[in-house]
């Protein structure tokens, strides 16, 4: 089954029982600038969607509002039947990032933030410190329930580690890995969350062809041994096109295309934000 024709979905034509997330009329502004505006966003349960745009189109903005690091002005989020944008009088509230990592969405970020001089092991095991349920006085007494799930944590860390390809290296300070093997530390760490949702911030960037082309099928294998839904940011086309069942395009903050990937690779307006209205006519 090829990408293109891997979901016919479409968003406001998913019954609401299928949807992980469901956004309407999402907006945020700073201050006189508009960096999302009244966005419509529909992620299908056991879907990879994209979400793609040039520089300053609002993706990142979009992913910040989804995990709880900006507050909406305006719009609702509701992400696995949780409403994740309260009304306070005039106002919007959002949980919490880390109550919305409880809730199942784990993320990585643009900018690779991992704590350098922590091993991998130890980074993935920040990842699980949400579900843990020992307190400061447990490890005080070094209470045997604190001990053993200590125990549990290091060997998901291990098996996490060994899902990303990074088997034998959890020993290893984060920075002193290759740029490549730290994306898959921060994915690792993500997983580590155990997330229904799992936000990915332009996972390939600054990789080689063949590096690419392998965080391409790891990515994908995901969704397959997991069961997880993926919301993608990426640059590269060809990632987007290969990997997404479907596609929405982000320009100046506003939906201006989605689809298929066949569909919004062809779509004038979509060409025209990313190479000009030249090559839009030209098409």
């Amino acid at each position: 089954m090829t990408a293109a024709s891997a979901s016919p979905l479409v968003t406001g034509s998913v019954p609401d029982d299928r949807l992980l997330v469901r956004a309407r009329k999402v907006t945020k502004r700073f201050g006189g600038l508009v960096a999302v505006n009244a966005v419509d966003f529909d992620i299908p349960r056991g879907s990879i969607v994209s979400l793609i745009g040039p520089n300053g189109a609002g993706k990142t903005t979009f992913f910040n509002m989804i995990t709880g690091a900006y507050t909406p002005s305006d719009g609702e989020i509701v992400f696995d039947g949780h409403d994740l944008v309260i009304r306070s009088g005039r106002r919007l509230k959002t949980y919490k990032p880390h109550r919305v990592t409880e809730l199942g969405i784990g993320r990585t970020f643009q900018n690779i933030r991992l704590f350098g001089t922590m091993s991998a092991l130890d980074n993935v095991r920040v990842g699980l410190h949400v579900h843990l349920r020992s307190h400061w006085w447990d490890a005080v007494l070094r209470l045997p329930s604190m001990r053993a799930e200590e125990e549990r944590s290091v060997e998901r860390a291990l098996e996490l580690l060994d899902l990303v390809g990074l088997t034998g290296r959890g020993n290893i300070w984060a920075r002193n890995l290759p740029y490549g093997d730290q994306r898959r530390l921060e994915i690792a760490r993500a997983l580590a969350t155990n997330p229904k949702l799992l936000l990915l911030d332009e996972p390939t960037a600054g990789m080689n062809s063949s590096e690419t082309a392998e965080m391409t099928a790891f990515i994908r294998s995901l969704r397959a041994r997991l069961g997880l839904t993926i919301l993608l940011i990426e640059h590269d086309m060809r990632v987007v096109m290969g990997i997404s069942d479907r596609v929405t395009v982000l320009d100046y903050g506003e939906v201006i295309a989605e689809g298929t990937p066949d569909e919004v690779r062809a779509n004038p307006r979509v060409i025209e934000a990313y190479l000009g209205r030249g090559a839009a006519g030209a098409s």
